[in-house]
This record gives structure tokens, sequence and C-alpha cells, in this order.
């Protein structure tokens, strides 16, 4: 019986499994890496990439008197990020995509960007997590739980203790 001979898809090399790729930074200084895999692999690709960061903004006392100064303090975190995040585009040579800058839950607005946007990839940052922080349940966990496409985890390394 002679063997069966698969062959490989007939499609161009540039067809891309990952059409939109939202890629979702936290501002700090491990960003701009994360950023420069996420650029690269839109690049080659030839994927559409955005943008998004999330303020995750909780007021000590969500009702009362604080609720005023509590809003305003969120809109200026939210306007200082959007800042951040045009001078990291900027930076890695993507100012040009969609960036966005959202307030709320990390994980819940994400998932919203990522369905909203149909993304077929998100890519972010993961953690080395050892010992008693295995129990946390950090964002990258959750969101690749809840995505509505794949995740990719960039690793970070593990500051200094």
């Amino acid at each position: 019986m002679p063997a069966i001979r698969r062959r490989a898809p007939a499609y161009n090399a540039r067809m891309s499994l990952y059409r939109r790729i939202l890629l979702v930074v936290d501002l700090r200084e491990h960003s701009e890496r994360i950023g420069a895999r996420a650029r690269d692999l839109a690049g080659a690709l030839g994927a559409e990439l955005s943008v998004l960061h999330v303020v995750e903004y909780v007021p000590v006392e969500p009702m009362g008197e604080t609720l005023l100064p509590a809003v305003q303090i969120e809109e200026e975190l939210v306007q200082r990020a959007r800042k951040q995040l045009g001078e990291l585009c900027d930076r890695l040579g993507i100012g040009s995509v969609r960036r966005d800058v959202a307030a709320g839950n990390v994980k819940a607005e994400i998932v919203r960007a990522a369905q909203e946007r149909q993304a077929d990839l998100i890519v972010l940052g993961g953690r080395e997590r050892r010992g008693p922080s295995i129990l946390v349940n950090l964002t990258e966990d959750t969101v690749l739980h809840a995505a509505p496409c794949d995740v990719l985890a960039v690793r970070i390394a593990k500051a200094p203790a």
C-alpha cells in the first residue's frame, strides 16, 4: 500500500492566521519589548495592529462626597496614560495604529476590546511566578481563559527582589 503524501496548503506565505492583533501594555519598563514583539509579528504576518492600555482606578470611597474628586483623578490618569501610550507607539514606530486607553477592570476591558476589534490574537506580558505567587490569578491567566481568540504572553523577566 503506497504511503499517502499530504500536500502543504496552497496559500500565499504572507497569508496570516492572525489578521488583527491587539497589543495590551501596562506602560511599565517592559512595554517597549512586548510592543516590539507584537509590531514585528504584525509586520511579518501582514496583520493589523492596535494597542490598548487599561487604567484601573478604584476610589477608596466610591460613594459620597469624594466621588467628584475620584472622577477627576481617574480622568487625569487616563489623560496621562494617553500621552505615555502615544510616546510608546512613537518609539516603536507604530504611531499611526489605533490606540486606546480604557478605564475599568483590566481583564474585562481587554476581553471587550478583543471582541469589539474582532482580534485574532492578543499580545501581552507574562510574568514568571514561583512559590506563593503561583496562587495569584494574574491578568494574563484570566485573559487566556476568557479571551475570544488566541493569547500570546511575552515572557517578562522577573524583577530582582
